[in-house]
């Protein structure tokens, strides 16, 4: 019964990974990214109310769209790139991908009974359309180069979005999938961290009013 979902999963993640790929050629990931992983939950909000049924209380939809402007604030007032329209258009197609995608897979999942039987075989069927997608993008001999100088960044890479994004599924299947999408999405918020601690950058008065936002977000979702 799952099927036509791990299908339509698969199919949808080309369309994700297709736009993402496209916006990394005209902007930084500082950029993308945060565009892209706001606007998703907040399309699976959007059609989730609109065409399937959704009842959700208002509070709730005000706690998601806290969590996704906060996350898109970062890449929105990011000045590092000129680009902004196209940056823009392309961060925001591929955030849709992520909303679909987050939608399919969670009633997949439900339908499957199994958050990591679905999405071992979406993944499966995932990766190899998206050797045909790397071709018509003409990326030549990624395997070759993956073998050669990526296997480190594969393997660990790889187990790490499988095994991550099937705990996201699994929630999919336990709560409504806008919320947990927001939720997923508000790592975000331990990036501007990480990037802290590690790496150096420094916390603008934006990476700041993205933290408040995300905060308040997450904990109006735990109010509810």
């Amino acid at each position: 019964e799952s099927v036509p979902y791990i299908i339509g999963s698969a199919l949808i993640h080309q369309g994700y990974q297709w736009y993402l790929l496209t916006a990394y050629q005209v902007g930084d990931l500082t950029k993308v990214y945060p565009i892209a992983r706001g606007f998703g939950p907040i399309v699976a909000t959007i059609i989730s109310i609109l065409f399937l049924s959704l009842i959700i209380d208002n509070f709730s939809i005000l706690s998601i769209l806290l969590i996704c402007l906060g996350i898109m604030m970062v890449g929105i007032f990011d000045h590092g790139n000129s680009k902004n329209i196209s940056v823009l258009k392309y961060s925001l197609l591929t955030g849709f991908f992520i909303g679909m995608y987050s939608l399919v897979d969670g009633y997949g999942a439900r339908i499957s009974l199994s958050a990591i039987v679905y999405m071992s075989w979406s993944f499966f069927l995932g990766s190899l359309m998206f050797l045909v997608l790397l071709k018509i993008k003409k990326h030549e001999n990624v395997l070759k180069k993956v073998a050669k100088d990526g296997k480190k960044i594969f393997f660990v890479g790889g187990t790490l979005s499988y095994l991550i994004y099937i705990i996201v599924v699994w929630g999919f299947t336990m709560a409504p999938i806008p919320m947990i999408a927001a939720l997923r999405e508000s790592s975000v918020f331990f990036s501007i961290f990480i990037g802290y601690f590690f790496l150096k950058e420094k916390i603008t008065v934006i990476k700041v009013f993205s933290i408040i936002l995300i905060l308040m977000g997450i904990i109006g979702l735990k109010l509810v």
